[in-house]
């Protein structure tokens, strides 16, 4: 991997919500102190290419799922010096709505999906509340529609999306979570989305609630320290640590923005 260039790496905190430690873990204990959940946008960067991962949710769906909404996604991207109009590559972990809301606003972007999460959407386990909660309807629609429209590129496992870039199917938390691997000057970084909500998810071994296949999440944390280069490099996807873990890259974005392609304080 010498030769390929590496990528900067962001995440961009977009909403927050407090949070139940029950809410947040199997055999949580619901009498502990609450805790914060982050919401997060990622972009992976270099020279002129610029890959968004996840496009996060809307104000609208902040309301109506009482989260409180930062900023938009889009306007912490433009932020970054980043046009969601011109962003030609969107990977999405998962179909979620925190994950997929805010995908009309990239009108030239390719979707990258796995098979199984929009076999998963439209099937038979969206008929049971438990599974279908976390969904918007309107939003798997709308991707049903980019579908016909030719603007999604489909992956059956493991796909490379660019020199040092790629998507791996882990499953779990749905039946079609992808993480994605970046290379970076660290070395191989992961974003974990959803294969591990918190740090402690995975190092505690306590599953996150909203759940397809447990037996799935648990391999998926193994999956996760086999692709990085050190365990380190795994960003959990809702965690507030990473705000405190990770620098800001201008004092501007403090609290807004970090960059994770430097090694993680503390």
């Amino acid at each position: 991997m010498t030769e390929t260039v590496p990528f900067e790496v962001y995440a961009i905190r977009y909403a927050t919500v407090e949070r139940r430690p029950a809410e947040n873990f199997i055999g949580g204990d619901p009498h502990e102190s609450a805790a914060r959940m982050d919401y997060f946008v990622w972009l992976a960067r270099r020279a002129s290419q610029a890959v968004v991962i996840d496009t996060g949710f809307n104000e609208a769906a902040a309301r109506r799922r009482r989260r409180q909404f930062l900023r938009s996604p889009v306007e912490g991207l433009r932020l970054l010096d980043v046009d969601a109009a011109s962003v030609q590559d969107v990977i999405l972990t998962h179909l979620h709505y925190d994950h997929v809301g805010n995908f009309d606003l990239f009108p030239r972007a390719r979707f990258h999906l796995q098979d199984r999460e929009l076999a998963y959407a439209t099937g038979r386990y969206m008929a049971t509340e438990f599974f279908a909660a976390a969904y918007e309807l309107d939003e798997v629609v709308g991707m049903v529609r980019n579908v016909y429209g030719g603007r999604v590129r489909f992956h059956d496992g493991d796909a490379q999306i660019a020199p040092g870039l790629t998507v791996h199917l882990v499953g779990g938390h749905t039946k079609g979570l992808q993480v994605v691997r970046v290379w970076t000057r660290l070395g191989w970084l992961v974003l974990a989305s959803d294969a591990s909500h918190y740090a402690a998810n995975m190092d505690a071994e306590r599953p996150f609630p909203v759940v397809a296949d447990i037996t799935q999440m648990v391999d998926g944390w193994q999956r996760l320290r086999e692709l990085a280069s050190e365990p380190r490099y795994i960003i959990p996807g809702h965690d507030p640590v990473v705000m405190q873990r990770y620098p800001a890259p201008t004092r501007a974005l403090e609290g807004i923005a970090v960059r994770l392609d430097a090694e993680p304080a503390g």
